[in-house]
């Protein structure tokens, strides 16, 4: 399964890339990509997976950008 999610506020690439990598080590992840210029965020998961992934780097991503807000769009 695939989810979005926006990623509101994020300042630079290199946060991009930093959100990015630590994603991909969440356990389940099957790809994980984080594009600066739309501010979005793809994981790609298992169905039975993907609720947990989407919250685990939602938190991940407020404590390595705590100004970024992150809402799911699909």
């Amino acid at each position: 399964m695939k989810a979005v999610l926006k990623l509101e506020g994020l300042d630079c690439a290199n946060c991009a890339a930093k959100i990015e990598n630590e994603v991909q080590r969440i356990p389940g992840v099957e790809e994980a990509a984080v594009t600066f210029m739309t501010q979005k965020m793809t994981i790609v998961a298992p169905d039975e997976d993907i609720e947990r992934i989407v919250e685990e780097a939602t938190r991940l991503t407020k404590k390595l950008e705590g100004d970024v807000v992150v809402k799911r769009i699909k």
